[in-house]
């Protein structure tokens, strides 16, 4: 891991999620010092975010990925109106690699790449993905 808590690209799990080309796509891209397109960026984080959901179900958290995606998910009580309790957000390039396991939760909260607020907004057990 580089200095910049950030690991080379290797997918953490065999899921077939990570291995989509969609998201090797964003990650080859994001690698090569590239945006990638507004397309491919917009799936990888809601392939990402559907995983997330899958494997922690539940209400209790919202995860935002502006502009391309939100989920719920977490085990606990349930959100029904207004701004949720327990927010996490971040830009798209951190969510990715959160998900990947390119970066790590602490290094992520530590470098205030992701902003968190509420008692059960630490996804550090469910990533990475």
């Amino acid at each position: 891991m580089g200095s910049d808590g950030l690991r080379s690209y290797r997918p953490v799990v065999s899921s077939p999620h990570i291995k989509s080309a969609v998201v090797l796509a964003a990650m080859t891209a994001l690698d090569e010092g590239r945006t990638p397109e507004r397309p491919v960026y917009r799936e990888a984080v809601r392939t990402l975010l559907t995983v997330l959901a899958e494997r922690a179900p539940g209400r209790s958290v919202e995860v935002r990925v502006p502009p391309y995606g939100a989920v719920q998910c977490v085990p606990g009580p349930r959100h029904t109106r207004g701004t949720p309790p327990n927010v996490v957000e971040m830009a798209a390039d951190t969510w990715l690699a959160l998900a990947t396991g390119r970066l790590s939760w602490a290094q992520a909260v530590t470098d205030g790449r992701v902003q968190v607020s509420g008692n059960r907004a630490d996804l550090s057990a469910h990533l990475p993905l």
